[in-house]
């Protein structure tokens, strides 16, 4: 089993870098590396949203809690339909027109604050930092259960791989990553599953009539099958994906707004593809996989169900799909968080972006190493709860509500970032508090709301002057605000 897993690992690995160095290298300036010069077409950027929002969670954790928390957490593929509705209906459209690539420049565009762009910064790189620990943990169980090696060669192998394909191209090499690998996750994990699936029969029917394993609330609510638990998970994947840095980036990836709206549209038909997956594998491995941790089940359900030759060729095949899920993910959000921080802290150019990714993946594996394993599934949820309850309603009011001010989205990143923090921190200490501790997305949200709303209304003065102007530019048509500035540059390498 060893050699075909490592076969299959290295395969994935080899085609990433191979078809990301592919892309060509003439950078003209930031937005070759940002923005993958916003030339991608609705159909392929798509691919790559699906690709980078099918993570580790998707593909190993949901189903492994699927098959031991039962059929609540069918809902949980849900909350990213409802997020990316949110995106298509509140967020596309005006985002782009701001002509801001990143959420800190949004920031600093609309509420004239450098300082909150500092700020926001920090955040993006808190739930950027989240994604790829969560990434990075699930590569070394896939390494340390499939082949008995130290997990640390899991880390080190995206680690490495995702670092070239940025170096390579920035967003536009990463982008090609995704999307083509998008197809080869599809295809594994459907065929895979198929092949389990006749084998196992009709055996698995039974397990929708209720019966399940018992299993506690994990970080972040991840894992709790009480109706406040599935609802929590939902609203924090449905206002946290409206947030996501690596998803809020990609409006502009493609030519123009109409294109961005496509692209989502694109995503939806395709996540709806994807969600099948994890059914399937929760299903099967209810049934057949017993005393397993959730984030093994999966990788563990060919060798149960075949022995020999075939059951080695198939658990090869998943663990390369696997780490195709895996250096997705990892490349969209390495790329997001490192040229928020370059942006940020030196001059946006294309020396200072590959540096940042540097620094940002070098922290994701000294993080991973600290940390314990099996949390990928707790470290995803964490990341959309904090998107929820800070870049959410950051967006939602800037673009939707003229009275915004710097110092309100500073108190609401406070109060829902710390709500959140202090109950999930409450929750890994011990203390049980209900739905308080195990979902704080219900909680979280409507504070940070409620703080950037009183705060803003009692310092009218920090209204930026010309917002009237700002909000002109993102509410009317294209062709009437004229052709967008692009502003998340700062002086010497502005993206064209």
């Amino acid at each position: 089993m060893t050699v075909a897993v490592l076969t299959g690992i290295a395969f994935v690995l080899v085609l990433g870098v191979m078809v990301g160095a592919a892309r060509p290298r003439r950078a003209s300036g930031a937005s070759d590396f940002y923005v993958a010069a916003r030339a991608v077409p609705p159909w392929w950027n798509g691919a790559a949203i699906t690709s980078e929002y099918t993570s580790a969670a998707a593909c190993l954790g949901t189903a492994g809690l699927i098959a031991t928390h039962g059929s609540p957490m069918l809902w949980y593929p849900a909350g990213a339909a409802a997020g990316f509705v949110v995106i298509l209906a509140l967020v596309v459209a005006p985002l782009r027109r701001s002509g801001t690539y990143t959420l800190p420049g949004f920031a600093e565009w609309r509420l004239r604050s450098a300082a909150l762009r500092r700020f926001t910064t920090c955040f993006v790189l808190v739930v950027g930092l989240a994604f790829l620990v969560a990434q990075l943990h699930a590569a070394g169980v896939v390494v340390r259960l499939l082949t008995g090696l130290p997990p640390w060669l899991g880390w080190v192998a995206v680690a490495s791989a995702a670092l070239t394909v940025a170096f390579a191209g920035g967003l536009g090499s990463v982008t090609s990553v995704q999307a083509a690998q998008f197809w080869l996750k599809l295809t594994v994990f459907l065929g895979v599953g198929a092949v389990c699936w006749w084998m196992a029969g009709s055996r698995p029917a039974a397990w929708f009539e209720g019966a399940y394993r018992a299993g506690g609330a994990g970080l972040a609510g991840a894992g709790d099958p009480s109706l406040p638990g599935v609802l929590s998970v939902l609203l924090a994947c449905a206002l946290g994906t409206a947030g996501l840095p690596h998803v809020v980036v990609r409006v502009y990836t493609s030519r123009d707004g109409r294109g961005a709206r496509r692209s989502i549209v694109a995503t939806q038909v395709m996540l709806a593809a994807f969600c099948f997956v994890p059914p399937l594998y929760g299903l099967l491995g209810s049934a057949h996989v017993q005393g397993a941790a959730a984030d093994e089940i999966v990788l563990l359900l060919p060798a149960t169900l075949l022995s020999g030759p075939v059951g080695e060729v198939l658990t090869g095949l998943l663990a390369a799909g696997a780490f195709a899920a895996f250096l997705a993910t990892s490349g969209g959000v390495l790329v997001a968080a490192g040229g928020a921080l370059s942006a940020c802290v030196t001059r946006a150019g294309v020396r200072s972006f590959r540096a940042a990714v540097v620094v940002v993946m070098l922290a994701a594996l000294a993080l991973t190493a600290v940390s314990s394993p099996g949390v990928s599934v707790a470290l995803v949820l964490l990341g959309f709860s904090l998107s929820a309850a800070t870049f959410c309603p950051m967006l939602v009011l800037g673009i939707w509500w003229r009275r915004l001010t710097d110092a309100g989205v500073a108190a609401g990143f406070v109060a829902g970032g710390g709500v959140t923090t202090v109950l999930v921190i409450a929750e890994q200490a011990g203390v049980k508090m209900g739905a308080l501790t195990s979902c704080p997305a219900p909680v979280a949200v409507p504070v940070s709301f409620a703080a950037m709303v009183a705060t803003s209304l009692v310092t009218p003065g920090r209204v930026p002057q010309k917002v009237g102007r700002m909000m002109a530019r993102m509410h009317l048509p294209e062709h009437f605000a004229g052709p967008p500035t692009y502003r998340s540059s700062r002086g010497g390498d502005r993206p064209s």
